[in-house]
């Protein structure tokens, strides 16, 4: 934020963090065409013709690091949004799919069936088994989980892990 910000009324967007928002009679507006708060004359970068596209018609905002995936999710108004992910950090936690985003690194949770591209976002994860290798048996999994939480190793676990490499 630079100085003198504040006499202009510009403030940090609460939902995108892009500088340069306004906040006009309690309302947030925002200069990112990617973001909820975006108001097509909030700012002069965007050519009023790209206000009618749809959200995934936009390029990536320019923050985002190269090799990040694209997630296209429907949040619980209905409204389409679009994160940039990074794959990975990806992990599916039950019915969700948590990952790092863009910009900031911040770590969220998605529910897998809001998720508009899932077969393409599961397809980024990392493999935890190389192609064709078995699971894990119960038991092999008890000992690697119980060594990850505790950050601890045995000579079972070591063998385990050379197994398993990426677990």
């Amino acid at each position: 934020m630079a100085f003198l910000d504040w006499l202009t009324g510009k403030i940090e967007c609460p939902r995108c963090g892009t500088s340069g928002a306004k906040e006009v009679n309690g309302q947030i507006n925002c200069p990112n065409p990617t973001c909820a708060y975006f108001v097509k004359t909030a700012g002069d970068r965007t050519p009023a013709s790209t206000a009618a596209l749809s959200p995934s018609a936009f390029s990536p905002p320019v923050n985002v690091p190269s090799g990040s995936l694209a997630i296209q999710y429907v949040d619980f108004r209905g409204h389409p949004r679009t994160f940039f992910g990074e794959p990975e950090s990806a992990r599916r936690v039950k019915n969700h799919i948590s990952m790092k985003v863009a910009p900031k690194g911040a770590r969220i949770v998605l529910a897998r069936d809001r998720i508009q591209n899932l077969a393409e976002v599961e397809s980024a994860f990392p493999q935890r088994i190389a192609p064709g290798q078995d699971w894990p048996t119960p038991r092999e999994r008890q000992v690697m989980t119980y060594h990850k939480k505790r950050r601890t190793t045995s000579p079972l676990h070591a063998s385990i892990r050379a197994k398993y490499p990426y677990w």
